[in-house]
Parts: C-alpha cells; structure tokens; sequence
C-alpha cells in the first residue's frame, strides 16, 4: 500500500502510452518479481497536491480499512506543507507519529521515505533544502530504534541531485529519478537492486530559453494556483483505490 502526494503518486514518469507509473509501482513489480510464487497485491492512494493533514487522515483511513489489511505500507509527505504558513517541526512529527501509531497497532510494516532533493534547480530552493534537510533529521528521530519502520533517506542522498533524474519542471523526478528511488526502496525492503544506468544526454537542457520557457510553463501557473487556492491534485481520484494483482513477470 503506497499513500503520499505527487511524489508517490508517479508524476512525470510517463509509460508509452501516457499514464503514470512512478518508484512505488516499480517497487510493487519488483517486489512480485522477487517471490515469484507468492501473490503480491498492490494500491496506490497518493494523490498529487496533498498535504499531510490529507494524507494522515483520509488516505491512512482508507488504507487501513481495507480488507485484507495491507502487510506494508509506504509513506511520504510534507513537501506541499514545507514552505505554507503554519508549518512546523511539531506538527509534522505528531502527524509521522499517528501513520506509525496506527500501523504498529495493525501490525504494518511502514516503509517511511523522503523524497530526493529537487532545491539546486528551484526558485527558493535554499530555504526549501533547508526545511528539508531539517525535516529529514527529525524523521531519522522519530523513526530510530523501532523495528517495525524502515526508513530510506533520500535527501540527503547526493546522487539524487543529479540533472538526469529530474524532469523538465524540476520538482519531480523522471523515469530514470522513479528507477533511482524504487531500487533503493527495494534495496531496503531486501531485494538488492542496481541503480539506472544514465548519460549526460539525459538532463534538461538549460540557458536562457530554456529559463524562460520553464518560468512559463511551471513557474507562473504555480503561482496562479497559489493565488486561486487551488492544487494540481483537485478532483483527482487514487489510480490504484483497491487492491490489484501484481504479474510476476510485470
């Protein structure tokens, strides 16, 4: 069971056809590939665009009720909160300590992860890597000594800060940045995986046009829907809202 916003959801890792897969998807089907005689059943209820007070709430209810109940569950949040007024270490560890709370209860496994770190490219990307960077250390607080978390550190990892893995609006990752994350999740889970291959071919192409195109096709509607109070992630629905078998072969 993966919950979480646009990070989980898989946004901007395009199949051929168009729809998203992303790093939780590729885990699902490594996961399946690595016990091939066992069933592995997969849902994905992370919606671009939402907060934690979302995600700990509405996505967290819906992952515990269903039925069978999960065995894992992936979690990640905080990156739409980080730079909105009201933010705040004490808010985000209460909200951290309620999705372990409960799972322990239940008896889920939480994989616990943070994104990588998209600030060297962004407007504001210090303070971003700063609330980050800060954020991340106190995760590693709240989760060290229990055994019933595994935590993979993405922000701090230096890797992930490579042009290659980003997309063309700098704040999600690619296909090959989805690959990065889904194998060290997987790595963590106990199926050592290899990173993804890359070239300098693969990042973004920069300069002044490509500054400007950027400001105008992710900067200004950003902004746009800050002023409206909008999110990218209204009237969406989960892509995976119950279970779904995942092919061995996949």
């Amino acid at each position: 069971m993966a919950i979480g916003d646009s990070f989980t959801e898989g946004m901007n890792d395009f199949l051929a056809d168009g729809t998203e897969r992303g790093w939780a998807d590729r885990v699902a089907e490594g996961l399946a590939a690595a016990h091939p005689t066992e069933d592995v059943f997969y849902a994905n209820l992370a919606i671009r665009g939402r907060k934690m007070e979302s995600i700990v709430t509405e996505q967290l209810d819906a992952a515990l009720a269903l039925d069978p109940p999960p065995t894992h569950l992936t979690f990640n949040g905080g990156g739409n909160d980080m730079l909105r007024p009201g933010f705040s270490d004490e808010r985000m560890v209460a909200l951290w300590s309620i999705v372990l709370d409960r799972c322990s209860a239940q008896g889920v496994h939480v994989v616990l992860l943070t994104g990588a770190d998209p600030s060297a490219r962004l407007p504001a990307g210090e303070r971003m890597r700063r609330l980050g960077t800060r954020l991340t250390e106190v995760v590693a607080e709240v989760v060290e000594g229990r055994d019933d978390v595994t935590f993979v550190d993405n922000l701090r990892s230096a890797e992930g800060r490579r042009d290659a893995y980003w997309s063309t609006d700098r704040l999600h990752l690619n296909s090959l940045g989805h690959e990065w994350i889904a194998n060290r999740v997987l790595t963590a889970m106990g199926v050592p995986t290899d990173p993804p291959a890359y070239t300098d071919a693969d990042a973004p192409a920069g300069g002044l046009r490509g500054e400007l195109a950027y400001y105008r096709a992710y900067v200004l509607p950003w902004i746009g829907r800050r002023l409206a109070g909008r999110s990218s992630g209204d009237g969406r629905e989960p892509k995976f809202a119950t279970w779904m078998r995942v092919p061995s072969g996949a």
